[in-house]
């Protein structure tokens, strides 16, 4: 984006680092950070003077990165407001530094031959896909690794199973800001803790979560998935699988069972907990190829499930959480967040929460453009932005008087990534378009030098 763009502002204008001179700095690294994010900061920087103020943000141990990020949630909840559902996905990753065994402060991620930072997120996302913003992210170091027996030993308290309980809280606390907005918090087979049932949700808060456990049921058939397999199919639906690993891309019928269970606790557990009421959907391919391993999905929710319909529709709730996995795509590869070097874990957790909203930014634009593509572009790009990218794509000196689609934006965006949009290319992906987005800001600079009254 342009330094002229207001979204900066918007995401970051009202956070509060002590002084209203760093958040100033903060709403100007945005904008041309957000405009390069693959480039590095001195790159991005455009200057000697701003690229010595960017380390020097970073730097600064009053800055908390949680203020970094607490401007872009006030924004997100105003986004979440006019929605009646948000999908509010939880998941983690490891930020890896490995490179720059120099940096202070970082802990083992994979190995003991890695370093650096575990970061749990939430992505407020529509049912279509569109992310709203973030609402959360833990960061922290893992210590030295503990033996299994020391570790089931630990409470979930002392466990970092607890991030899955402190994402749901933090969902539970929005309730209030918005009334109308019905939150289902979602996470894969990792979230499977019989804890995070049992958390205390207001209502309105619920849970979607991907089985990973054959728990003990009361059912007469003992266990989860065995009380699943007893039903008959209640519906099919056909799916389309992206290509993963050596498997190409193909068609998948499944055949989805639905029903309420209720789930006794775990055995090694000794303290006395109560049995948990759920309805688990599970969906799984009936006739896989040969060599091919079946599909399923075997999810639980706090939510009813009282047809086939609403059992399709908790599997395509779920199916959005690939959106936090495309975000974390743009953040390591869009923004390059691994390799930045800041030599301390503290610069690089500010540093961190700066990209991730810019992150979001790219993913939001991607995935706007699909849900609403007939707006106008200008929700998205100021003047200057579609006025300089309609100019390079036609390559006429001036531009139309109506601005044009964000969809269209979207794709001419695209094409200066890379895009040939060809008949079989579908829309542009978030690769692309980060790309392209790094081409328009020199764009509408040069537009606005020589269109200044436009």
């Amino acid at each position: 984006m342009t330094t002229d763009s207001n979204w900066a502002l918007d995401e970051f204008g009202l956070a509060d680092l002590g002084d209203a001179r760093r958040t100033a700095r903060l709403v100007r690294l945005a904008q041309e950070f957000g405009a390069q994010p693959s480039r590095s900061i001195p790159e991005a920087s455009g200057s000697l003077a701003m690229s010595k103020a960017a380390y020097r943000f970073f730097s600064n141990e009053d800055i908390r990165s949680q203020a970094i990020l607490d401007s872009h949630i006030a924004s997100s909840i105003g986004r979440m407001q006019s929605q009646s559902l948000v999908l509010a996905v939880q998941d983690s990753t490891s930020l890896d530094w490995s490179h720059h065994p120099a940096t202070q402060g970082l802990g083992r991620i994979e190995s003991k031959f890695t370093q650096g930072l575990m970061a749990h997120t939430t992505l407020a996302l529509t049912p279509e896909q569109v992310p709203l913003g973030i609402l959360e992210q833990q960061v922290w170091t893992r210590p030295d690794e503990l033996q299994a027996k020391e570790r089931t030993k630990r409470s979930v308290d002392q466990k970092e199973s607890r991030k899955w309980l402190q994402s749901l809280a933090t969902v539970a606390s929005l309730r209030e800001a918005c009334p109308q907005t019905h939150f289902v918090s979602v996470g894969d087979r990792e979230a499977d803790v019989y804890d995070l049932f049992l958390a205390p949700r207001p209502e309105g808060v619920d849970l979607l979560v991907r089985a990973a456990q054959d728990r003990k049921t009361t059912h007469e058939c003992l266990y989860l998935w065995a009380a699943m397999e007893s039903l008959p199919p209640a519906a099919s639906m056909s799916v389309s699988m992206g290509a993963r690993g050596k498997q190409q891309a193909r068609q998948v019928e499944l055949e989805i069972r639905f029903q309420r269970i209720t789930l006794q606790k775990p055995r090694k557990r000794s303290v006395k907990l109560p049995e948990i009421e759920l309805w688990a959907v599970w969906a799984v391919e009936a006739k896989p190829p040969e060599g091919i391993e079946p599909v399923e999905w075997m999810l639980l929710t706090t939510m009813a499930v009282n047809d086939a319909d609403e059992a399709k529709e908790r599997l395509s709730w779920y199916a959005a959480r690939w959106g936090i996995e495309v975000w974390h795509k743009v953040l390591k590869s869009g923004c390059q967040i691994e390799s930045r070097q800041l030599t301390k874990a503290d610069r690089l957790e500010r540093c961190l929460a700066l990209y991730s909203v810019i992150a979001w930014r790219i993913l939001y634009a991607t995935m706007l453009a699909r849900a609403a593509p007939e707006v106008s572009c200008t929700a998205l790009l100021e003047p200057q932005e579609w006025q300089g990218l309609y100019c390079r794509i036609h390559r006429v000196p001036m531009p139309i008087q109506q601005p044009p689609t964000l969809k269209q934006a979207i794709r001419w965006i695209a094409q200066l990534g890379g895009f040939l949009g060809r008949k079989g290319d579908g829309e542009p992906g978030v690769t692309v378009i980060w790309k392209g987005f790094q081409h328009l800001v020199d764009i509408a600079a040069m537009f606005k030098i020589f269109c200044p009254s436009q």
